[in-house]
């Protein structure tokens, strides 16, 4: 991506598989590329049925990039830790690092934020115990620096290894951020957290 602004989130040389998981992947199946991308504003009925999401909500508002367990997350941009802790409740984020950034970009980026300003807080979940104490709120971080890494399913929620990118245009108070909403509610997240391949690339 010629004159792109920020650093991979993950990095997925090689190429990755855009996962459609409007439905259940056929018994067996595994994608044919290492890495993976689940799509934001999708809706998954089938997927979220553990208590946390209580029946109802299933529309995802992130975006997930998938890769082996232990894969480094690094921040996009230059930003601080707004804050660290680990949900534990079953199909939930586990291991989760938000951090929060002031945007400046120039005019000459063909990006749609160029010659704005803005400040943007991004929610890194699933990732793995190891980092946790690394990072208090506060923290500066540097663009392209390790924040942490790809959990396993014994430590993220119970999800294969990936990292659930959000962003969000208000500061959430410390890491809750629900990464996938019931239908009505659907508009107003859109609103509140905007597409995180603004910040990631054009994926898909």
């Amino acid at each position: 991506m010629d004159n792109w602004p920020f650093h991979p989130v993950v990095r997925m040389d090689g190429g990755h598989w855009v996962l459609d998981l409007t439905r259940p992947p056929p018994t067996g199946w595994t994608p044919p590329f290492t890495w993976t991308v689940g799509r934001y504003d999708e809706a998954r009925p089938w997927m979220y049925s553990t208590d946390l999401f209580e029946g109802r909500r299933y529309h995802h508002i992130g975006l997930d990039l998938g890769g082996p367990a232990g894969t480094p997350v690094h921040a996009f941009a230059d930003g601080r830790i707004h804050a660290v802790g680990c949900e534990t409740d079953d199909g939930g984020y586990g291991p989760t690092i938000v951090t929060e950034h002031d945007i400046q970009m120039d005019a000459n980026h063909d990006h749609p934020w160029a010659g704005t300003s803005r400040r943007l807080w991004v929610l890194h979940g699933h990732l793995s115990r190891d980092d946790m104490a690394r990072w208090s709120a506060g923290d500066e971080v540097a663009k392209g620096e390790v924040l942490g890494h790809l959990g396993t399913a014994e430590e993220n929620g119970g999800w294969s290894p990936h990292v659930h990118v959000q962003l969000a245009t208000m500061a959430p108070h410390g890491i809750e951020m629900q990464g996938v909403v019931a239908p009505e509610d659907v508009p107003a997240a859109l609103k509140a957290h905007p597409d995180p391949r603004l910040v990631l690339g054009a994926l898909y």
